[in-house]
């Protein structure tokens, strides 16, 4: 099993390697800007990253829910940002396959934390009684 993974694992940028060969030589210039306009966005998707972590952290704790899951939402854009930086298009593809997982936003179905009031016809108010 071991060595089923390591073979894997050294035949992954082997193919990588090959695959950027064969699309040059087909595409030339135009894979090259390709690889340059992806590599920018990975840059700018981890600069955006960087930017939205520190207001959803604050914004998280603020309403008392768990800041893990915007730790890891930010973590999955970041991990596919550096993906994307790295010239390859089997790296690419795995980079939008990441940021296409969805991830379950607060207050859906399941979320113990977000309860509504029974009686909704409440209505708050101060009042003095004067005799």
């Amino acid at each position: 099993m071991r060595i089923i993974f390591l073979l894997a694992i050294l035949a992954f940028p082997v193919a990588e390697i090959w695959l950027l060969i064969n699309l040059t030589q087909q595409y030339g210039w135009l894979f090259l800007l390709y690889l340059v306009v992806i590599g920018m966005l990975g840059l700018q998707l981890i600069r955006d990253e960087k930017l939205l972590l520190s207001g959803q952290m604050i914004q998280n704790l603020k309403q008392a829910n768990n800041p893990l899951k915007v730790i890891f939402s930010s973590a999955r854009n970041i991990i596919a940002g550096i993906l994307l930086i790295i010239p390859g298009v089997i790296t690419d593809f795995i980079a939008v396959i990441l940021l296409l997982i969805p991830i379950k936003k607060e207050g859906q179905a399941g979320d113990v934390y977000r309860q509504q009031a029974a009686n909704d016809d409440v209505i708050e108010g101060e009042f003095h009684r004067e005799d």
